[in-house]
C-alpha cells in the first residue's frame, strides 16, 4: 500500500476517482498521461485494494474500492499540508484572492444553503456531480459558467467548490463571478473531504 501511494500520479488518479467512476481513457486524459501508463498505475492501485474495476464492452471502469479510500487520500494530503512548509506556501499561492472558506463550519454552511441564504455551486464536470455532490449544491460546470451566469442570484453569496484544495476550477469560477459583481468565495472541500469528515453527500 505504501508503494501504491508513493507516486504523485497515482495520488492524482485516486483524487479523480474520489469524484466518480471513470474508464481508463477518461482517467488518462484528466491526468494528462498515456492510456498505457494510466493502466499501469491503476493496476498498482488495484493490487493494493485501493481501487476496484469492472468491464463494460471494451472499456474497463475504475472506482474507489470503498469510501474509506477517500478518507485515506484526504488524511495523507492533510498530513502533508501540515508538515511540509513548501506545500503550505504553494497552496496559499494557488488560492490567493479566491475567497477561501476553509475555516467555515461545514454544517453551518449547509444550514445556510438549505435556508437559501447562500448558493452553493459545483463547478466540476456534470458526470462528477451526478455521481456525488454536496447537499443543496447545483451543477454549473466551469466550462458553462459564463453562459449560465443569469441562473445565479446576484443578491446572494455564492460558494463554489470543485475537487478539493488542489483543484483550480473553483478559483477560476470565483474570478468569473467576482468580475460580474457577485459576492463569491471558494470552498476548499470537495466530495472526498466531505466523506472524510463523516458528512452526507447526495447522489
Amino acid at each position: 500500500m505504501g508503494k501504491a501511494v508513493s507516486s504523485p500520479k497515482r495520488l492524482e488518479l485516486l483524487e479523480l476517482l474520489c469524484q466518480c467512476e471513470m474508464n481508463v481513457e477518461q482517467l488518462a486524459q484528466s491526468a494528462e498521461i498515456s492510456v498505457k501508463l494510466a493502466s499501469a498505475h491503476l493496476n498498482v492501485l488495484k493490487t493494493a485494494n485501493l481501487v476496484a474495476s469492472r468491464r463494460e464492452g471494451k472499456n474497463i471502469y475504475y472506482r474507489l474500492a470503498t469510501e474509506d479510500v477517500a478518507g485515506f487520500w484526504v488524511s495523507i494530503r492533510t498530513l502533508a499540508e501540515e508538515r511540509l512548509l513548501d506545500l503550505q506556501a504553494a497552496l496559499a499561492g494557488m488560492v490567493s484572492g479566491s475567497g477561501e472558506l476553509a475555516r467555515l463550519d461545514r454544517e453551518a454552511l449547509m444550514r445556510e444553503a438549505e435556508r437559501g441564504d447562500i448558493v452553493v455551486i459545483d463547478v466540476r464536470p456534470e458526470n462528477e456531480y451526478a455521481a456525488a455532490h454536496l447537499p443543496y449544491a447545483r451543477s454549473i460546470p466551469l466550462t458553462e459558467l459564463k453562459k449560465r451566469i443569469a441562473e445565479i442570484p446576484f443578491d446572494k453569496t455564492v460558494i463554489a467548490y470543485c475537487r478539493g484544495p488542489f483543484c483550480l476550477f473553483a478559483s477560476e469560477a470565483v474570478k468569473i463571478l467576482k468580475n460580474e459583481g457577485i459576492d463569491a468565495h471558494r470552498l476548499d472541500d470537495g466530495v472526498a473531504e466531505w466523506l472524510a469528515h463523516g458528512l452526507n453527500i447526495e447522489h
